[in-house]
């Protein structure tokens, strides 16, 4: 008689729950794995894993706020003994290599078949890791991923893209000024540009522009 295997506990961090829920009802088709929470930004989904101590967490990349490396950084740094996985639609290299250094153990796409998330859980829970196919580990082939700004900044820099004003874009996203304002000096920070007609040119040769 075969040994079953032991059932692995799972928190999903994403900031769809649409998104959420496909993961969760994949994952709960398989009677070893127990989802034990969810979370849509970086600060719940580290607050639930120190609370869970779950055996692994499949992490997207972009989410409001904090970036899902920054998350995975910080577990690290915390020794929390989770398993990292993450869980996105990036596929450039330079993300790949900035996730496994942050000390994520997998890297599994979100257009990937759904087997792709057994197997990355099945060699991470036995130690190794998984990439998915498709994606390149060795950061520098391909084009420069350029620098990872969250969905947040991206519908702040579309906005200024648009003509509005901090006061407008504040309205428009249901925040106050002050956060627009700090969203506005972190793109600036992240991209490495000064002024608004700066931006406007990096936001156009992004497609980040409406």
């Amino acid at each position: 008689m075969s040994e079953q295997p032991a059932t692995v506990r799972v928190v999903i961090v994403d900031d769809h729950p649409l998104v959420r829920d496909g993961v969760r009802a994949c994952l709960e088709a398989s009677p070893h794995l127990r989802v034990v929470g969810e979370a849509g930004d970086a600060v719940a989904a580290e607050q639930l894993i120190l609370a869970e101590r779950p055996d692994l967490a499949l992490v997207d990349i972009g989410m409001r706020g904090e970036s899902g490396i920054d998350l995975i950084a910080r577990l690290r740094r915390q020794e929390v003994p989770t398993r990292l996985v993450v869980l996105t639609m990036y596929d450039n290299p330079e993300y790949v290599a900035e996730a496994m250094r942050a000390g994520a153990r997998g890297y599994v796409l979100k257009d990937a078949p759904s087997d792709e998330i057994f197997a990355a859980i099945d060699a991470v829970q036995a130690g190794g890791c998984y990439y998915s196919a498709g994606v390149d580990p060795v950061a520098g082939s391909g084009h420069p991923a350029g620098p990872l700004l969250t969905h947040r900044e991206k519908e702040v820099l579309a906005l200024i893209a648009e003509g509005l004003n901090n006061k407008r874009i504040a309205s428009a996203l249901g925040m106050s000024v002050r956060t627009v304002e700090t969203h506005r000096l972190n793109i600036k920070r992240k991209v490495g540009i000064e002024g608004t007609a700066a931006l406007l040119k990096y936001a156009f040769g992004r497609e980040w522009a409406r």
